[in-house]
């Protein structure tokens, strides 16, 4: 499978089509480090880093003269910057990548209403229907990528398949600024010789499993009985490796994918000791976490505390609410208590973050006769109508006057950008589900 930096690199040349290829994936090229050399022209064809210049960031993203390096987004910059040691840290502009994509998803809107946006940087398109309109896929897919750079000066690949997954795998192949036709009849030939990695929700454990078995390429898992690879992977992945080992991807393109959470995180420029400072940045935390609900008019029935101590180790907790909430206090509650209990003694944070999960439409539950909430959620929404009207931050809580302590800067998540199916420094086996209740997931050494 391609690697995003060029290496492996396919794409279609010539006549190659298939009418039944309308399945689209549209990825932009390393999107926020070409965004950023939209204002640094002197850095095309240089290696750049996009994080912030601290010791404690993380990569955000690279141009491919820096993956050539070796650098990888959520890498520790410090880390890049070895591997690279001549590239350009340029400190990211999250609302021009925002702006940017805002464009971009305009321009498939005009190609068809059938688009899913999966994160900031891409999205799935159906195109079925519009190819007596505009052409076959291969055409299809030319006109978008000549339209967005037409009007951003980025450039983007396009996967065109019979299903999303094969799209996707063509898009990554093709990448960076190309285009990969799969032939729906040339799906098992083009699929099958590639090595299992290929394979969605194909992680180190899994392949580490299946190399174990002696299965090597896509192939492999294709002509393991069914029974067999559920007894080595377990029933859901053994049944879903197999289908996309076959070619067999049932999902359609959904244009109108709900929000799966909203959360903020915060990375300390130096470790947290005092159990009352971190207490103060989850507040924070919590207080715009609170705020952002508000605005997309969400609830959240689920509050999740993440924790990363200073040997990377990290943790989350997770409690299911009785009642959905977007007050940033009843948040900061919940949080705070998840905290208190994950916290030992004599324990350092890196990083805290905040995440209201299992969202719900506001209003969507039965009313109820008595709200211990209220006053909290009448002061909140006039703190919302203060930064309407005169910027965010105008009001805060007098706790958190003057008492920030150095940090690398705030990540804020959202569903509207939504969680990728396939992570750009790599896959990961699938996560627990969660349940009702309070949660406890660990996932060992993380850097970044």
């Amino acid at each position: 499978m391609g690697r995003g930096d060029g290496r492996d690199r396919r794409v279609t040349v010539g006549p190659v089509d298939d009418a039944g290829a309308t399945k689209l994936h549209v990825d932009m090229d390393a999107f926020y480090a070409s965004v950023e050399l939209l204002d640094h022209p002197e850095l095309v064809g240089l290696p750049a880093i996009v994080g912030h210049a601290s010791g404690r960031a993380v990569v955000s993203s690279a141009t491919y003269e820096a993956r050539r390096a070796g650098v990888r987004s959520a890498m520790p910059v410090a880390q890049a910057l070895r591997l690279c040691p001549s590239a350009v840290v340029l400190e990211p502009h999250f609302d021009k990548y925002a702006h940017y994509s805002k464009l971009v998803v305009g321009i498939l809107g005009d190609v068809t209403p059938l688009v899913e946006q999966v994160s900031i940087d891409e999205a799935f398109l159906d195109v079925a229907g519009a190819v007596r309109l505009l052409g076959s896929p291969a055409r299809i897919g030319a006109g978008i990528r000549r339209r967005v750079f037409d009007a951003t000066g980025l450039t983007c690949s396009v996967g065109a398949a019979g299903t999303k997954f094969m799209a996707k795998l063509a898009s990554t192949m093709a990448k960076p600024d190309g285009m990969l036709v799969i032939p729906v009849a040339e799906t098992l030939e083009f699929l099958h010789p590639l090595p299992i990695g290929a394979l969605w929700g194909v992680g180190p454990s899994t392949q580490e499993t299946l190399h174990r078995y002696g299965l090597r390429t896509v192939g492999d898992v294709a002509s393991t009985p069914l029974d067999v690879l559920r007894g080595w992977v377990g029933d859901v992945s053994g049944v879903r490796l197999h289908e996309l080992a076959n070619g067999i991807d049932p999902r359609t393109v959904q244009p109108e994918s709900r929000e799966k959470s909203i959360g903020h995180e915060q990375t300390f420029e130096h470790d947290v000791t005092d159990r009352a400072v971190a207490r103060r940045e989850l507040l924070r935390l919590a207080t715009q976490v609170g705020a952002r609900l508000r605005s997309h008019s969400l609830v959240a029935r689920t509050v999740s505390l993440k924790l990363r101590f200073a040997d990377f180790r990290t943790i989350t907790r997770s409690r299911t609410l009785a009642e959905p909430t977007n007050v940033g206090k009843r948040i900061f509650a919940e949080a705070v208590e998840l905290l208190d209990a994950a916290l030992q003694p004599g324990d350092a944070v890196r990083l805290l973050g905040v995440r209201g999960e299992n969202l719900l439409a506001d209003g969507a539950g039965a009313p109820l006769l008595w709200d211990p909430d209220e006053d909290w959620r009448d002061a909140e929404q006039a703190v919302d109508r203060v930064a309407a009207r005169f910027g965010a931050g105008t009001i805060t809580s007098a706790a958190l006057v003057g008492t920030r302590p150095r940090s690398v800067g705030d990540t804020a998540n959202a569903g509207v950008l939504r969680e990728r199916e396939e992570g750009r420094s790599g896959r990961r086996d699938s996560a627990a589900d969660p349940r009702p209740g309070d949660r406890t997931r660990d996932q060992g050494p993380s850097r970044g």
